[in-house]
């Protein structure tokens, strides 16, 4: 956000985030004034700043509500195609602000506030996130929502309410400890709960197969209470849904299992049930295979299915039937992206509702069910793929596993037709895995049911039909599809970097927030002396915010014309934060051999969550802090480098750290990132990459020229080389002298005095463990890194590539993205068109 303006300033501030009136500013004054009002009325009569929250932020949804109700009422009349997103998480960070700047009411408020003696900024800081995600997946979910909203689609998002999200993160002496995030203690003001839309979820029981058909009986039942969210899209009165389901115990729950007069516990066991919607599994790319889990993922494609069917049979359409009841045209007007494995079970519980409940024909179920069905693969590291035993299946959802073995049945009888004779395909292909404890792979069951499957870059892409599906890519290439991610410019731009929005809005216009691809227009103004100069001023005025809430909240005093390099993301070994210690610890190394000579100073930042099963992930988390402790208090250093550990990443504390950052920190082993969005949000922000040829990095690389970035290390062929030749870590550790300090330094306690063995499992790790090869690549980055201090010490050129990389990162907007998937997947079209606003007739 911007600095706060003077008196003068506001009155003749004219911003993209939308332009105050007069009559707007009245408006939220008296609307504010009444919603605090009541609150005081009820409670008390001193006002806190929550009440101030509270107040703006139910002025905010007030401009929604209208908007909401008539986006539902026109798909209701019109009858669209509906898109239904189906995600195990959402990450959507805070509300405020992104409703603000999506209705063009921003500056309205911040004016209307003002005027009122309270301050913007403070009143956004005490919304809580919304962390209903781990990280890139769950993120990518929520800025596809805005998206879809701004492409006026008719689509809405479906998930689960957790009670507590992803863990708030503290360090202690170094440490992670988690908390749990109680992100609802304070209530939700953007959610409207539904209960007369409540589910009812079956689980356990039996089957019985009745000349009638076949039934499950005997289940337990749990209650789905849906939560509405409104999604407004970008200032065009369209404001979709998001619906997260909560769990809630009937009535009769256990009831009847008490009749001895145990009514006290009959009642607490009501948690048994409730538990399915309290906690978010906290993680990422790693498979942990628990029950309740399993119980969270059918939780939510069950309650989602029926809400479906009911919206499919009772929307108006052409002819005069009250509901439909042919389900032949289901696929032509119900679109179910699958984000991952998560909600596979979509596949096998449509086939259940349409056979067993809606008496369809089997083939012709089978046939719905894959022209309904789209699957979007986020992962290719092995341990990341579900695959639940057949044994847990078998007593949670006894008619889904028959459901699956007649589906794996039919697939392998025809792939037995078109390779006879070749079992080890049969093997490779089946859905159910043999062995010692037979598995159902989710993965597999999501392809052969599904008309369409992706991967999130083209490098990915190619990894999923090369590699991983590659028996299925052979059977069916028709169905295999890339739709690299991106972000929303809303959220990334315009709301975290208002003032780049502005200076690139004075030059070429609004029309970019819309459409990214305009950023190219940027082009023209490379060698433009006053772009350049306004580039590099807002970027060093951002730098000097996000120095001082460092030093607010670290008590660290930090150096705000260093170079800022961020590494940010959650830590994996894969994501190869080590690598970044390495260079951390060799730069160290150097000022400390020639104290007197001239470095270009840096603060390096490394920020991210470690999911609190991943012994290694915690290890990294203690030797980042305990290489800044080292470095932070060496007089011999001073402010040439300071290493700094971001406490509880988040998307609101992205929003503060991205739009800062000079050096964006990309360096995943080529061939295991599937995508990445951060990349892109620094990208946009004006920080310059450095990266292996991974991801989505590759194809940024491609739209700003190579050369415009900083790539380094292996390609996808070289790590296939060194995996066929053999990968020896001890060969860079005898032939590199700096590496062989550095790791000699953690392996001697120079970093953990007080624990001299601390680090033995991250050192035996990388000398003989170590998949991601962070040695192999660790000369290359070393010598990247030099180059990046070259550059650095000629600011011009250096804003010069920060516009180009700025002026190239148009692809990777959600926006795009979306548009993708509607045109090449769902089968629809985005549409331009505003609906009108509420104080307008709708025709």
């Amino acid at each position: 956000m911007a600095a706060p303006l003077s008196d003068g300033d506001r009155r003749k501030q004219i911003s993209v985030r939308g332009i105050a009136g007069l009559g707007d500013v009245a408006e939220v004054r008296k609307s504010f004034n009444r919603h605090l009002h009541f609150t005081l009325v009820k409670d008390r009569n001193v006002a806190t700043p929550r009440d101030y929250y509270f107040a703006l932020a139910h002025t905010v949804r007030d401009h929604l509500v209208g908007r909401w109700i008539r986006t539902q009422q026109h798909y209701y009349e019109r009858d669209p195609k509906r898109i239904y997103y189906l995600s195990l998480e959402f990450y959507m960070g805070r509300t405020l602000q992104n409703t603000m700047v999506n209705l063009g009411l921003q500056n309205a408020c911040d004016e209307a506030i003002y005027q009122l003696g309270l301050d913007l900024e403070e009143l956004e800081e005490i919304e809580e996130d919304a962390g209903l995600g781990n990280g890139g997946l769950g993120r990518l979910a929520a800025c596809f929502l805005d998206s879809m909203a701004t492409l006026g689609l008719a689509a809405y998002g479906y998930g689960i309410r957790y009670e507590f999200g992803i863990f708030n993160q503290k360090i202690v002496d170094g440490w992670q400890v988690e908390e749990a995030d109680d992100w609802l203690r304070y209530g939700n003001p953007w959610e409207k709960a539904r209960p007369e839309y409540m589910l009812p979820v079956h689980f356990y029981g039996r089957v019985e197969h009745t000349p009638e058909g076949v039934k499950w009986i005997d289940t337990q039942v749990v209650l789905a209470m849906p939560y509405d969210t409104p999604v407004p899209g970008y200032k065009n009165n369209t404001v979709n849904t998001m619906r997260l389901w909560s769990a809630k115990a009937p009535n009769d729950f256990n009831l009847q299992e008490f009749n001895m007069g145990d009514y006290i516990e009959a009642v607490l066991d009501r948690n048994l049930a409730e538990n399915i919607s309290r906690v978010l599994y906290p993680n990422d790319n790693f498979f942990e295979g628990k029950e309740l889990r399993l119980k969270q993922e059918y939780f939510v494609v069950a309650a989602t299915l029926q809400d479906i069917i009911r919206r499919f049979k009772s929307s108006k359409f052409g002819c005069r039937d009250p509901v439909r009841t042919c389900f032949e045209t289901f696929p032509d007007k119900v679109a179910i992206q699958l984000n991952d494995t998560h909600p596979a079970l979509s596949i096998p519980e449509l086939m259940r509702i349409l056979v067993d409940v809606e008496k369809v024909d089997w083939d012709k179920a089978w046939e719905i069910t894959k022209r309904t069905c789209a699957y979007t693969n986020h992962t290719v590291l092995p341990e990341a793929l579900e695959r639940w035993p057949v044994s847990m299946f078998e007593k949670l959802l006894p008619r889904h596993l028959e459901i699956i073995y007649a589906l794996n049945q039919m697939h392998l009888d025809r792939v037995a037709a078109l390779y006879p004779g070749d079992i080890d395909r049969l093997r490779r292909m089946s859905v159910i895995e043999e062995g010692d404890c037979k598995r159902i792979n989710m993965a597999h069951l999501c392809v052969i049911g599904s008309h369409a499957v992706n991967g999130v870059a083209r490098i990915h892409s190619d990894i999923v039909k090369n590699s991983v599906f590659k028996d299925f890519y052979e059977l069916e290439p028709e169905k295999f599809q890339n739709k690299t991610n991106g972000i929303t410019p809303r959220r990334w731009l315009l709301l975290c970097n208002p003032g780049l929005a502005d200076i690139i809005a004075e030059k070429i216009g609004e029309g970019f927030i819309t459409d990214l691809s305009q950023l190219k227009k940027l082009l023209e103004f490379i060698d433009n002396e006053t772009f350049i100069r306004d580039v590099a001023k807002v970027k060093q005025e951002n730098k000097l915010k996000f120095a001082a809430y460092l030093e607010e909240h670290y008590k660290v005093k930090i150096n705000p014309m260093s170079m800022f390099d961020v590494q940010v993301k959650r830590i994996h070994e894969y994501k190869r934060q080590l690598l970044n210690c390495l260079h951390a610890i060799t730069l160290y190394n150097r000022i400390r051999c020639n104290p007197s000579k001239s470095f270009v100073p840096r603060t390096i930042m490394i920020g991210g969550k470690a999911a609190p099963g991943y012994h290694m992930a915690k290890m990294i988390i203690k030797l980042i802090t305990s290489i800044g402790e080292v470095i932070n208090n060496d007089p011999y250093v001073g402010d040439k480098l300071k290493v700094i550990f971001l406490e509880n990443y988040r998307v609101s504390l992205a929003e503060k750290v991205i739009p800062a950052a000079d050096l964006s920190q990309q360096i995943s082993t080529a061939g295991t990132e599937a995508s990445g969005t951060g990349n892109m949000k620094f990208m946009v922000n004006g920080a310059l990459t450095i990266g292996t040829m991974d991801g989505a990095n590759v194809e940024m690389a491609e739209e700003a020229g190579e050369e415009n970035l900083f790539i380094f290390g292996m390609r996808v062929e070289d790590v296939e080389a060194l995996d066929q030749k053999g990968y020896n870590a001890r060969e860079y550790y005898e032939r590199l002298p700096e590496l062989r300090q550095a790791i000699d330094q953690i392996t001697s306690g120079f970093f953990s005095p007080r624990d001299p063995g601390c680090f033995k499992d991250v050192v035996n790790m990388l000398m003989y463990h170590d998949r991601f090869k962070v040695f192999a690549d660790y000369e290359a980055y070393i010598k990247c890194q030099g180059q990046v201090d070259q550059l650095f010490m000629d600011p011009r050129e250096w804003t010069k590539k920060v516009i180009r990389n700025i002026a190239c990162s148009g692809k990777f907007s959600s926006d795009r993205t979306i548009t993708e998937y509607a045109r090449e997947i769902w089968g629809v079209e985005p549409s331009a068109t505003a609906i009108p606003p509420p104080n307008l007739p709708r025709n």
